[in-house]
């Protein structure tokens, strides 16, 4: 496999889990998780974390169970392969994220976002190995940050 087919699948992965996450919660089951990462997956948010690919449906679930909807928009990944069968990352993400009626005083929390990551070839193809969410701006609260007024 060539080194720009190995981007391209890369930036693929990343693209699908976002929209993945707006898509449709029922969609997040275990096949998800294993299309997208490796076993040993760490996943890192301001507010969460979760390590292993065991329990990370429920997880991704469970996090976007606080909001009513969400919308995750990303620029291109950055790719940098740093051999045959691993790669880093990095892309913007602006995520909306809209409050289940009553939750907040804003309906809205929204946020600009520098993720980076690593991804690593397996039997299956190229696969997420890690994900790390930081927030460079936000507008709104987050759950539980500002209940209704």
């Amino acid at each position: 496999m060539n080194s720009s087919q190995s981007i391209i699948d890369i930036g693929a992965l990343l693209d699908r889990y976002l929209i993945d996450l707006d898509d449709g919660r029922e969609k997040l089951d275990e096949a998800w998780a294993r299309s997208l990462f490796t076993e040993d997956a760490l996943i890192e948010f301001p507010m969460s974390r979760h390590e292993g690919i065991d329990g990370l449906d429920a997880y991704h679930r469970e996090a976007l169970a606080a909001f009513q909807a969400t919308q995750h928009l990303n620029s291109p990944a950055v790719i940098d392969l740093t051999g045959e069968d691993r790669a880093v990352l990095r892309a913007n993400i602006m995520a909306t994220h809209v409050h289940h009626p009553g939750a907040a005083a804003d309906p809205l929390f929204v946020g600009g976002t520098l993720v980076t990551g690593r991804a690593r070839r397996t039997a299956g193809g190229w696969r997420l190995a890690a994900l790390s969410f930081r927030l460079v701006w936000k507008t709104g609260s987050p759950p539980g940050a500002g209940g209704p007024r």
